[in-house]
């Protein structure tokens, strides 16, 4: 494997930390900028949505730039903005941070994909893109447990400072590992709103979209749901996010591989399937006797992270296979349907804190997926492109 690969893996790796830490951190940010946990989520809101709309935007204003330097830039601005989230004074100056860490963030993961397909061959194209992914999934296996971690022993600021050092590192990396002038081809930001047009892709983002507004109606708000709704202390909170995070990375592998030998939309349906009957099982954990409760949460925590996460590849892999010669512009396109989804399950779990309980956010949080899998059975694959997907390894 590339060494590089790895490298450029670790910023992906930072930015998820932040992304996914986030979760365990917003009862003591609430706490600490003096607004409701719901008004704490709007964080989450503002990060997705300037990540979603501002990743194209600045891909293709940078697009011919040397990716050395992009990269780089990239990571340290990320790291500046989390230095600035650590030392914040007040709610607004710590969503201005945030949302300069999630455009530099979306620059970065968008020149990322392309550097790691450009500086490897033909054949080991789709390995690349996995590796370099790879790094979300190993922030919310480890990373996410750590910064809950670091959070709850010397509070969440501690937990910003250890993500900025996590992109120096990576930015310091970059620079010494990858060569100079490396430039992309110039893809205007309409050329790339245009892979929406083809044929399959606007049911698959519709999809990615619907499915991660579920998960991230529940996953946003877990610390809340772990202590005021299943009522475990909250120092147990960095062990339920390790509890996710592993059963995530496992769920990873075994989802590319399930896409390898049963197919991407068989294996997309099954997560899709899993993930809902999961989310309705966490609200209904509560009425178990209490002696149980703590055991089965932490199971359907493990199972579904390990289902959650084991959608990715085969979707990926399915949107690969819709279009191969686009490959960077569809991927970008779901990664953008991914963080509208975060924004999305960010608010309807705002709103069921306002005007429902916290237990609620489970079923409610399921509606979601059954909405993806109706969505997905009903689009008829005669429409689409299903044959010679490309498989993330």
């Amino acid at each position: 494997m590339d060494i590089r690969l790895i490298w450029l893996a670790v910023g992906t790796f930072a930015i998820g930390v932040e992304s996914f830490a986030i979760s365990s951190l917003l009862p003591q940010i609430a706490d600490s900028t003096g607004v409701t946990l719901t008004q704490a989520g709007y964080l989450v809101i503002a990060f997705a949505l300037a990540n979603a709309f501002g990743a194209p935007v600045l891909a293709a204003l940078t697009g011919t730039a040397d990716r050395r330097r992009t990269l780089t830039l990239a990571a340290l601005v990320f790291s500046v903005g989390a230095l600035w989230a650590s030392f914040s004074q007040g709610y607004f100056d710590l969503m201005a941070a945030r949302v300069l860490m999630a455009f530099s963030a979306g620059l970065y993961t968008a020149t990322a994909q392309a550097t790691g397909v450009a500086i490897s061959s033909v054949d080991h194209r789709a390995r690349a893109i996995s590796v370099i992914v790879g790094g979300t999934t190993m922030a919310v296996a480890f990373g996410a447990p750590l910064g809950a971690l670091i959070g709850g022993l010397v509070g969440w600021r501690g937990a910003y400072l250890m993500v900025a050092a996590f992109g120096v590192i990576a930015a310091g990396s970059i620079w010494m590992l990858l060569p100079a002038g490396l430039r992309g081809a110039h893809l205007p930001l309409r050329q790339r709103i245009a892979a929406i047009g083809i044929p399959g892709v606007p049911v698959a983002l519709l999809t990615t979209w619907l499915y991660m507004t579920g998960g991230f109606t529940v996953i946003i708000y877990i610390a809340a749901l772990t202590t005021k709704s299943i009522g475990l202390p909250a120092a147990l909170v960095p062990a339920v996010l390790l509890s996710f995070g592993i059963g995530a990375a496992i769920g990873n592998v075994v989802g590319g591989q399930l896409s390898d030998r049963l197919g991407s939309r068989q294996t997309i349906i099954g997560a899709i399937v899993l993930s809902a009957a999961l989310m309705f099982g966490i609200s209904g954990v509560v009425h178990l006797p209490v002696a149980v409760v703590g055991p089965v949460f932490f199971g359907l925590i493990f199972v579904w992270g390990f289902v959650a996460w084991a959608f990715l590849p085969p979707q990926s892999s399915h949107l690969l296979g819709l279009s191969p010669t686009n490959a960077p512009l569809v991927l970008s396109l779901n990664a953008s349907a991914l963080y509208l989804g975060i924004a999305a399950g960010s608010f309807v779990g705002g709103l069921v804190l306002q005007n429902a309980s916290v237990n609620d956010l489970g079923w409610i949080g399921a509606l979601f997926p059954v909405a993806a899998l109706v969505l997905t059975v009903v689009a008829a694959p005669g429409r689409e492109r299903l044959t010679g997907e490309m498989r993330l390894g």
